[in-house]
């Protein structure tokens, strides 16, 4: 079986197929990283470029070591630093780097869009890493991948996206994702960091996050994005916390059996007491290392994809 695309830009659109291929892929990527020896040949010969306009950790270092484990050659691009700092344009940029014969690019900007573009001006396989506050799709596979090892499957479970849902590329892949493999999606938060249109993906809206923990199996909490102005739209982190913020207390009074999921990095004390993100309830470590597995599985999907 094969992708239906060659590149992977978002789940808007994407089958329930495509994304049931990328996760049963990346279970036996995840039987790959527990092994003495966590490398394969697969991708040997091919060439990847990780562009990366925006700061990343976890993203980064976990294409990075996808890469690795495949045995692809690696590029590694930063803005700061390169001649994109000295004014060169991001077309000029892409096909000089790609004159030295790149395979796939791997890309996380902060304009949305900039993935879509790149299909248009290179010949690579590319994946999106994050774009503005469109989408981040590898997260939200790595997310589903996640729910599914833990509750064994997706169809059928109530999940609601909590927080800073205004500014999230992760809330928007998330509810595609979710949607596509029959999960029923909400959304909670304070009214200022809810967009006014969001209902109309089929998407339930919550203010009360006591009963969010109440009726559903899963919760995906969202880091409160201050360095994107997020602080703005509360009147102040602790007041946020007070209303929103995840504890043990929470938990144990409305849902001892919810999910709690987070996609980094964690403002501890706001969205999540430090019990809640260091104890039973989540599997915030676990999403890490599947990032790995996942982020393997469709660069192995698309890099072997064959020729159409």
């Amino acid at each position: 079986m094969a992708l239906s695309s060659n590149h992977l830009l978002g789940l808007q659109g994407v089958s329930k197929e495509d994304i049931q291929l990328i996760l049963d892929t990346a279970t036996t990527f995840r039987e790959v990283l527990e092994r003495p020896i966590k490398k394969v040949p697969t991708l040997q010969g091919k060439t990847i470029l990780n562009l990366f306009y925006e700061n990343s950790t976890r993203t980064r270092l976990s294409f990075e070591l996808a890469e690795k484990r495949l045995s692809a050659d690696t590029i590694n691009f930063s803005k700061a630093g390169s001649s994109a700092a000295k004014g060169e344009s991001f077309k000029d940029t892409v096909r000089n780097i790609e004159s030295m014969k790149v395979d796939m690019i791997i890309v996380r900007h902060e304009s949305a869009g900039v993935p879509k573009y790149l299909t248009q001006i290179s010949d690579a396989n590319i994946i999106n890493a994050g774009d503005g506050r469109h989408e981040h799709p590898t997260q939200a596979l790595l997310d589903m991948y996640s729910i599914r090892e833990r509750l064994g499957g997706i169809e059928g479970l109530k999940v609601c996206i909590v927080g800073d849902i205004s500014h999230s590329r992760v809330a928007l892949s998330n509810i595609y994702g979710l949607q596509a493999m029959g999960a029923s999606v909400s959304v909670c938060g304070p009214s200022t960091m809810i967009p006014w249109e969001i209902e109309s993906l089929g998407v339930k809206v919550y203010n009360n996050i006591d009963k969010a923990i109440a009726e559903h199996d899963v919760l995906n909490v969202l880091r409160i994005q201050l360095e994107r102005d997020a602080g703005v739209l509360i009147p102040s982190v602790r007041e946020y916390h007070n209303y929103f913020g995840i504890t043990a207390e929470r938990i144990n009074k409305n849902n001892p059996n919810v999910l709690i999921m987070h996609p980094g990095p964690i403002n501890r004390g706001v969205e999540l007491s430090s019990e809640v993100a260091d104890g039973p309830f989540q599997i915030i470590l676990n999403q890490v290392t599947n990032g790995v597995a996942v982020r393997m599985a469709v660069l192995y999907l698309l890099g072997t994809k064959p020729e159409a």
